[in-house]
């Protein structure tokens, strides 16, 4: 029987959670950190906030819980004045928040969505260890339930013929997807030909994806091979589907029912043996409605959608990709960067992305290009991303959360930043500072504290 580990500050309401979570049907629990048995069997650990943060970020507080609990689904606890740093540890990756007093009905949606995310991990742990081949593994290593929907799809879909159309906004890895895909197939040994239809011009598509003879055209000397005739045996991906004129559709659709091409010029037809996988950031069911895209090739498209879903809604992972891109661009530029600024990691679970993991794939570059130490500091990341302290320049209003969870966010950022702003004006002196912000010394650390601020950080090189 799973279980559930409780860890609050407060006898009573430890008590008060394992009766509630009695009443859910669930194994044993206990109000200690002290292991008494496989502590990978923990499925929810429920923690007040208090005792997650009194030793250090939330991001490292977090860490070391996985550690000791690789399975549990962390679930954080507070009272309404600490939502905001419930929400942060949410958005650090823990799997959900609660507030005091704890409703039943409440719990009971949180342990109802903690099952399921338990047979999703463990659907997840099998295939890692069962399907994924070993360049795969630290790709779909993440803490993203959307990711990890998306990885339980290609593994559903990997080994069989069947077509893919794979949607999503720009940069958020379709290709790698593809790829993916064709790396898990029967069709592995065979070639994987990548085509962006929406980089090559209109009069060269056809012959691009289908061939010509000679002859068939001013400037074609020799007959050539198009993408499908290379990729027979294989998988073609066709990136930017939506982008194809109305006559490469038409193509497009009888090759897909008849298996067969015909090259621009040519009158014979042609066997191919190919999986297609296309992909697109378009709504192609709005460009059907508007006649640029036939419908009856969408539906031949369409037949096992994969969403690929935006850096932002993922924000768990962007500890884990930003560590993969460093050690990406250590070896490619020589570089010898061990980490990333904890300021520079808030930062990133603040920003929208709207470039997503392409763009965070850039900044990292930029800033392992620029950066002399071996921390990536704020001052290496571009200005529209952070000011001096690390901070987003501007925050979009999150109208989707309560007034008093949004009010207690904002003023959490700008207590961070004024502080931020203070101690660095002040260069990190304690005393100083406090003086100037009309608190106690005592006063300002228990701020700093809260906020993760580090005087070191402030003090400039060389000063004590």
């Amino acid at each position: 029987m799973p279980k559930m580990l409780v860890i609050t500050r407060e006898g009573s309401r430890s008590k008060s959670i394992s009766d509630l979570l009695g009443r859910e049907g669930g194994g044993c629990t206990r109000n200690a950190p002290e292991s008494d048995g496989d502590d990978r069997e923990v499925e929810a650990l429920f923690v007040d906030v208090e005792s997650l943060l009194e030793n250090g970020p939330v991001n490292r507080a977090l860490e070391e819980l996985w550690e000791r609990y690789p399975s549990a689904a962390i679930v954080v606890l507070a009272d309404e004045d600490r939502t905001g740093d419930a929400v942060d540890a949410v958005k650090a990756g823990a799997f959900s928040y609660l507030t005091h007093p704890i409703e039943q009905s409440e719990l009971g949606l949180v342990m109802d969505k903690v099952h399921e995310s338990d047979v999703l991990r463990s659907e997840l742990d099998y295939l890692r260890g069962r399907f994924w081949n070993e360049e795969s593994l630290d790709y779909v290593d993440t803490r993203s339930r959307a990711m990890r929907e998306v990885f339980v799809n290609v593994r559903q879909v990997a080994g069989t013929g069947t077509t893919i159309l794979l949607t999503g906004e720009t940069g958020t890895g379709k290709s790698l997807i593809a790829k993916l895909i064709h790396a898990h197939s029967n069709r592995r040994d065979a070639p994987f030909i990548s085509v962006h239809c929406g980089a090559i011009p209109d009069t060269l598509v056809e012959s691009e994806l289908f061939g010509h003879e000679r002859g068939a055209f001013t400037g074609a000397m020799r007959r050539k091979l198009g993408k499908f005739e290379l990729a027979h045996g294989g998988t073609i991906f066709l990136d930017e589907i939506g982008t194809v004129s109305q006559s490469v559709q038409v193509k497009l659709l009888n090759v897909i029912q008849e298996r067969l091409i015909q090259r621009v010029g040519g009158e014979s037809d042609i066997p191919v043996d190919v999986r297609i996988i296309a992909a697109t950031n378009e709504d192609m069911g709005g460009l059907c409605d508007k006649g640029k895209f036939r419908r009856d090739l969408f539906y031949r498209l369409n037949v096992f959608p994969i969403r690929i879903p935006p850096l932002r809604e993922r924000r768990q992972d962007l500890p884990r990709l930003s560590e993969r891109f460093i050690k990406q661009f250590n070896g490619l530029l020589n570089t010898e960067i061990k980490g990333i600024h904890p300021q520079v990691l808030d930062t990133f679970m603040e920003y929208d992305w709207p470039g997503n993991v392409r763009e965070l794939e850039n900044v990292i570059e930029r800033a392992c290009i620029l950066e002399t130490g071996d921390v990536l500091l704020p001052e290496s990341f571009p200005p529209d991303l952070l000011d001096t302290q690390g901070e987003v320049v501007t925050s979009p209003v999150k109208t989707s959360l309560p007034l008093r969870e949004a009010r207690r966010i904002t003023v959490d950022k700008f207590e961070k930043q004024y502080l931020s702003s203070l101690l660095e004006q002040c260069r990190g002196v304690i005393k100083t500072a406090a003086a100037r912000a009309g608190v106690t010394p005592r006063q300002l650390n228990k701020l700093m504290n809260r906020h993760h601020l580090k005087r070191k950080t402030f003090t400039p090189k060389g000063e004590p």
